[in-house]
């Protein structure tokens, strides 16, 4: 195996290390494992190496500091075992697409989530014709 393979492989298997201990000190319940499969919203197809980054959220609704990111592979897939139940904030961010985030209430040991990813949005400009606007007629001073 060549050095730069080697590296790869320490460096993945450091990941899984790291983000395997960000929960690892939260002993209050049970664990679920997270599924995600990420496509593109126009065509169905797997979005590979997209970020799945997950965040514990608190009982008030803020985001706990810490958390986990992980790559999707060839197949637009990722995984996470160990998430304790309760709020999860899930964040993916693609090259070229919208970013995606939203809450999740985790209440079992398997959590399978497909989400699909939109292309991106125009910039709103005051510039440009906006058809679904309607323009108000000038009052006449009474």
């Amino acid at each position: 195996m060549g050095k730069t393979a080697l590296g790869i492989v320490f460096t993945v298997v450091g990941l899984v290390l790291v983000t395997g201990s960000l929960w690892a000190d939260d002993d209050t319940g049970p664990t679920a494992t997270m599924n995600f499969v990420i496509v593109k919203d126009s065509n169905g197809r797997p979005v590979r190496n997209a970020a799945v980054v997950l965040h514990s959220v608190n009982h008030k609704g803020k985001q706990e500091s810490g958390g986990v990111e992980l790559k999707t592979n060839e197949e637009g897939q990722a995984s996470y075992n160990g998430v304790p139940y309760g709020k999860v904030r899930v964040q993916v961010l693609a090259r070229g697409l919208q970013t995606f985030g939203e809450d999740y209430d985790i209440e079992q040991p398997t959590v399978d989530i497909t989400i699909k990813l939109k292309p991106p949005a125009g910039e709103y400009s005051i510039y440009q014709n906006h058809p679904e606007e309607k323009p108000q007629p000038p009052q006449k001073p009474q």
